[in-house]
């Protein structure tokens, strides 16, 4: 696309040749005079259409890029953003080579399970894996048993050979390591997941805490700029590295390690709930339109963070690469030196995380039940932390539903569903929390709340995977489907927040 616009740019160029000799004059009359205090800057004469001719090569760049991506699926780009817990195949489902091929976030992965060699009379379970990310067609062949013509009651299994039988026994036996490998890759993302989660939830507060009124007095409950807008600005920022750019880079490490990035620690990071209760508090008191220019100014400044770290990525993955000498199968390999391949190993790996999950969590929760006794602010962080990681889990379970579609026929393929109703459920519970906080109005009450809103509902929602998929679609041509899905998730979230929230304020009179 660079080299067609190039080679646009030299045929204008060389169709207007008189005005690139003026152009070239006049540079040769500034590099004359350079030293001459007299030179003004607009002395200097370019054509009139140049400017015009640059546009239209952006415009024209802009078009192409737009039609070669309008003609991905629709359902691929509402999975950018987070495709969730994608196990596709059955228990009994293997490839002829005797290894369970299934689908793990949208990519096909197959796992030699170690049980030595298949031959070729070996019994093969036919496998024909359905998913929203391809289709896999085999011709369906009958398995080894059906075969055998059909005999009396008692004697079919005994006519069936006693080779065949131990090929069954030995099919049998990689069934149920596939079914403990799938349960142990599985628990490997939550755990991931988790640990990430917690230091998502840590950096958040602290982002609040820095840049709110008991530090820089920069962002504030009762402003525009609400507590949690660093956080999102900065996870919206990361997202454009490692969501979009280097997502594909940390992936020949491990796949584990670009989920807990993305969806455990910027998805933690960020929170759509907190945005959302925030701006109804403002209008729950009536500043109507300071709600509204919040929602407007923050999906804009999101929106700017992530081209902007999209942006930078892209110049420092390009430096990268010249570092390797421009060779991307280098660099692939400088990143493939770190991933884990024995199998041995990956289970080694997956104790130590779970040991650190488990040793991180009980802490987290002991500080909670200690500072609660006291009723210090500080609980409000650690229960926070103790709550947050059944909120990552249950947002990565629901992006499974991202580019599912609705019926048979999935309308709506495109719409990122599972996001959406992460995003507006956990808006509907913090508003929940938020009326019941105001009704019990006691401070052990209000400190284990605020800690719930904190942790498992700001972990719940997400803003980072939210803006990488509306900013997907921008990119992609369809600005029209990501304004639908930007309006859709603002509208249901605040309305159904002033239903529970602003009418019993509204009502009872709460402070």
């Amino acid at each position: 696309m660079r080299d067609y616009a190039r080679s646009l740019s030299m045929e204008g160029r060389a169709q207007n040749t008189g005005d690139n000799t003026a152009v070239r004059e006049n540079s040769l009359i500034r590099t004359n005079n350079s030293n001459s205090s007299s030179l003004r800057k607009d002395s200097i004469s370019f054509p009139r259409d140049t400017g015009d001719r640059l546009l239209n090569l952006i415009s024209l760049s802009h078009e192409i890029a737009d039609e070669i991506l309008g003609n991905v699926d629709s359902s691929i780009v509402a999975r950018v953003g987070d495709s969730g817990d994608r196990l596709v195949v059955k228990d009994d489902e293997v490839e002829d080579n005797g290894s369970p091929n299934f689908i793990v976030g949208g990519e096909n992965k197959s796992f030699e399970m170690g049980v030595g060699p298949v031959t070729d009379d070996s019994l093969v379970l036919n496998h024909v894996a359905k998913s929203n990310d391809m289709n896999y067609a085999s011709p369906i062949s009958p398995l080894t048993v059906e075969i055998v013509s059909s005999l009396p009651n008692g004697s079919t299994l005994a006519s069936v050979d006693k080779n065949q039988a131990v090929l069954i026994k030995t099919s049998s036996i990689k069934g149920k390591q596939y079914r403990i490998f799938q349960r142990l890759d599985c628990c490997n993302y939550m755990i991931h997941l988790a640990l990430f989660g917690f230091f998502g939830v840590l950096t958040r507060y602290s982002l609040g805490k820095l840049f709110g009124p008991s530090d820089l007095a920069l962002t504030s409950d009762d402003s525009l700029l609400y507590l949690d807008l660093p956080a999102n600005i900065l996870g919206c920022f990361l997202i454009g590295w490692f969501g979009i750019v280097f997502k594909t880079d940390i992936r020949q490490i491990s796949d584990h390690l670009v989920v807990g990035l993305t969806t455990g620690y910027l998805g933690s990071l960020t929170t759509f709930s907190g945005w959302n209760q925030k701006m109804l508090d403002l209008s729950a008191n009536g500043h109507w339109l300071f709600a509204f220019a919040g929602v407007i100014l923050g999906m804009f400044i999101v929106n700017e963070s992530i081209t902007i770290g999209v942006e930078s990525a892209e110049a420092l993955r390009k430096w990268l690469l010249q570092q390797f000498n421009k060779s991307l199968t280098n660099f692939k390999s400088k990143l493939e030196q770190w991933r884990v391949e024995m199998r041995i190993q990956n289970i080694a790996v997956i104790i130590l995380l779970f040991l650190a999950m488990l040793a991180i969590w009980f802490l987290f929760g002991a500080l909670a039940i200690l500072k609660l006794h006291s009723l210090a602010d500080e609980t409000v962080l650690w229960w926070g932390c103790t709550v947050g990681p059944p909120g990552v889990w249950v947002r990565w379970y629901l992006a499974r539903l991202n580019g599912q579609g609705l019926g048979e026929k999935r309308y709506f393929k495109w719409l990122p569903i599972g996001t959406l109703c992460a995003n507006v459920l956990a808006a509907s519970l913090m508003a929940v929390l938020a009326i019941l906080n105001k009704l019990v109005n006691k401070r052990r009450y209000s400190i284990l709340i605020s800690g719930v809103q904190l942790g498992f509902l700001g972990c719940l929602s997400t803003v980072s995977t939210f803006v990488a998929e509306v900013y997907t679609m921008r990119q992609s041509g369809n600005k029209a489907r990501a304004f639908f899905y930007t309006a859709l998730t603002f509208l249901l979230s605040f309305a159904l927040g002033t239903l529970i929230y602003s009418v019993p304020v509204w009502a009872k009179h709460y402070n």
